[in-house]
């Protein structure tokens, strides 16, 4: 039994990939942990042919060869079902905004599978800890838990650790005061996930942050045009948006860029 409050079921979850390249890497393992209001777990974990050569570095982290995926299914094979059991449901990992998050809507995008993120609470349990005390997840699992994380850098044993962290933050730290860069007191650490959304997720438009907020602006995190307005870009210099199309950035950027550009053509109507 959990302690969290929900007013959704929060899907804690880990994946280990053939690397770290958000847009070309591919899913090897994955895992879910379904936290449902009543309190119980749900848990899936599933090993996945990635399609590609696992190289040799990163089966020496997460010990997945070749030869344990080739007669696994691919993600293609399970994504509609990974689709419904996410169905209304919030997610929670450690460092998935920056790792796990791109990935996985990459695999999702890639076999043209509906998979929006921008509609749930994305809680990553890393920032918290990095903003409290700020280590690895083995040292958080010590940490909060108590106990030696084994089996680190396995899915399930990854993605158990992080919902017994997250519950052990929420019960460590709530109440708590922390004085902010400009001296001002908050206890910034509540038992609501809409809060602790607010508290790690980043102006980020795009999953992979070429595109930011800014004063509730789109604008370009990156190159010739950083901290410039993506819309008047568009508008002043209309072949960049046909370079980032045919460049290499995530699936998930070139559909919010498309998704910009659209609105940008509605309201100049």
């Amino acid at each position: 039994m959990h302690t969290l409050h929900l007013k959704n079921p929060l899907v804690f979850f880990d994946l280990e990939t053939t690397g770290i390249n958000t847009s070309k890497d591919r899913i090897v393992e994955l895992s879910f942990v379904k936290a449902l209001l009543n309190g119980e777990l749900e848990v899936k974990t599933h090993r996945l042919n990635p399609e590609m050569p696992i190289p040799i570095e990163s089966s020496l982290i997460h010990g997945i060869y070749d030869e344990d995926v080739k007669d696994a299914p691919t993600f293609r094979s399970i994504a509609k079902n990974l689709v419904k059991f996410l169905e209304g449901c919030d997610l929670a990992g450690f460092n998935i905004l920056r790792f796990d998050v791109p990935v996985l809507v990459e695999e999702f995008l890639r076999v043209d599978v509906d998979f929006q993120v921008r509609s749930r609470k994305l809680i990553d349990a890393q920032r918290i800890f990095h903003f409290m005390e700020p280590r690895t997840l083995t040292a958080a699992y010590k940490f909060y838990c108590g106990k030696t994380l084994e089996g680190a850098h396995g899915a399930e044993a990854d993605t158990m650790a992080t919902y017994h962290v997250l519950n052990a933050q929420i019960k460590h730290y709530e109440g708590v005061q922390v004085k902010d860069a400009d001296g001002n007191l908050s206890t910034p650490i509540v038992n609501d996930m809409q809060a602790l959304h607010d508290l790690t997720t980043t102006n980020q438009v795009d999953l992979a942050g070429r595109i930011i907020l800014k004063n509730n602006v789109e604008v370009f995190n990156f190159g010739k045009y950083k901290d410039k307005s993506v819309m008047e870009v568009f508008k002043n210099d209309p072949g960049y948006y046909g370079w980032m199309m045919k460049g290499d950035f995530s699936l998930d950027t070139k559909r919010t860029l498309t998704q910009i550009k659209l609105k940008g053509a509605l309201q100049s109507k």
